[in-house]
């Protein structure tokens, strides 16, 4: 037992490394040949999840520097190539028009398989009095298959004060299942697989962090209150919900709704003042289609 502690030491100073690799602190954008055009896809959300409040350990696990500061995840509608990601890819614009410093870019804590598109931006983005308004894209920033480059793109800012809404519901490719996966021991690392006995998993994507008030991890409360709307091949829908629930316990801002019904997923719906951001500011009525 006395080696006990010197080795869960290591393992998680590993662990930090691990999430510390992820941020980008470059400050010029590297060229590359795919140009933007009409058909790259909107990016869905830019939330203001920390106004100067980020925790002590965010600079052990996100990026250097980072507690203290700002943070703002951004979603993107695909998968993102983070060889071409940056830190000077993104401009913060306040009300003012004054433009936000960023100290960072990371794809922790969510860099499970399928969820490479919620990028965590660190720095000092305004305050209640000039708040961020918008977060252009103004590098050469591309998909992860390469179609789509999304230099130009720009999303308003959702208010700091704003509770965690869906913006993705899709199918989990079952190549991506992991059954029974345990999550990792760290805060940001990997989350936690779906039970045998899945029939089907459906990934939900929120704009921002997601825990119970207070900071706990979810439970049956609010696996029970998520509502899936599945449709069966003579065309009738169904409303069911989750048996259990995956990717938990690496802090991130998605969830694995596991299903042990057949059907189709066309709707994924979940109720208002279950869940918050880490600012405690509870999620509205949200619902959102499943996208495949």
């Amino acid at each position: 037992m006395k080696h006990l502690k010197p080795l869960l030491m290591l393992v998680f100073l590993s662990g930090c490394a691990d999430s510390l690799k992820l941020a980008n602190y470059d400050q010029v954008d590297l060229p590359v040949t795919i140009e933007p055009n009409q058909m790259v896809p909107e990016i869905l959300s830019a939330f203001w999840g920390f106004n100067s409040e980020s925790p002590l350990l965010s600079s052990l696990f996100v990026c250097r520097g980072a507690s203290g500061k700002d943070a703002m995840p951004v979603t993107f509608p695909v998968e993102l190539d983070l060889s071409t990601l940056q830190m000077a890819d993104f401009s913060v614009i306040r009300e003012d028009g004054t433009e936000g410093s960023l100290i960072c870019v990371t794809p922790a804590p969510a860099f499970d398989q399928g969820e490479l598109r919620t990028m965590l931006l660190i720095g000092d983005f305004g305050s209640i009095e000039n708040p961020a308004e918008s977060v252009t894209v103004v590098g050469n920033l591309l998909s992860a298959d390469n179609q789509f480059n999304f230099k130009g793109k720009k999303a308003p800012v959702i208010p700091l004060l704003d509770g965690p809404s869906l913006v993705i519901a899709e199918p989990v490719s079952k190549e991506h299942w992991e059954l029974d996966k345990s999550a990792t021991m760290l805060p940001f690392g990997g989350g936690s697989g779906c039970p045998v006995g899945t029939k089907q998993i459906v990934r939900a994507v929120w704009n921002g962090g997601i825990t119970k008030p207070g900071g706990a991890e979810v439970d049956e409360l609010e696996q029970n209150s998520y509502q899936v709307t599945l449709q069966g091949n003579d065309g009738k829908s169904e409303v069911v919900t989750p048996f259990a629930l995956g990717d938990l316990g690496d802090g991130d801002n998605i969830h694995k709704l596991c299903l042990d019904q057949d059907g189709t997923p066309i709707k994924v719906s979940f109720p208002q003042g279950l869940l918050t951001d880490p600012r405690e500011d509870l999620n509205p009525a949200t619902s959102i289609k499943v996208t495949r």
